[in-house]
């Protein structure tokens, strides 16, 4: 039974999650400044360029390594739901936890977000990039798999009744 539409949507919830690590969530370019802030799931930057000599100066860096710990358990509570097809009850409760640790994650970001607005040219907004719409497509994969598999649950206990 892993051939079901839900499996599918919960492997799209584990890719997206795993593509999530490798790519860039956000960031702001101040033009006249030549700075740069930059979130990844790893990590948050601040840069300076130097117009005259082309370095590279790191203004603040920080750890978010948290991010990609609970993208990564989402992304394994996922496959490891796959496999629990026989069991729609505990599917549907990792489903829940699930979300739990989507929503954490994109809390998360919107938090580190809004706290590099604030750094550098506070009326220019940044830019969400692909990572960010990663996170947004898991959650609702989640949501479709969470109701098929509910939908299946029902269908099964209409059959009990029948009989």
């Amino acid at each position: 039974m892993i051939q079901r539409i839900q499996s599918i949507f919960l492997f799209g919830v584990a890719a997206c999650m795993v593509t999530m690590l490798f790519f860039p969530i956000w960031n702001k370019l101040d033009g006249e400044k030549n700075e740069l802030v930059e979130l990844t799931v790893l990590k948050f930057s601040h840069t300076k360029k130097d117009i005259e000599t082309g370095e590279i100066a790191v203004i603040a860096e920080g750890q978010t390594f948290y991010i990609a710990i609970l993208a990564i358990l989402a992304a394994g509570v996922a496959l490891y739901s796959i496999f629990k097809y026989e069991n729609r009850l505990l599917q549907m409760k990792l489903g829940a936890l699930n979300s739990l640790f989507m929503g954490g994650v994109m809390g998360l970001i919107v938090y580190h977000v809004y706290q590099a607005e604030r750094m550098i040219a506070p009326t220019q907004q940044g830019n969400y990039l692909f990572a960010f719409y990663l996170g947004v497509s898991a959650l609702l994969f989640n949501l479709l798999s969470n109701r098929f598999i509910r939908r299946d649950e029902k269908l099964v206990r209409s059959a009990d009744r029948i009989r």
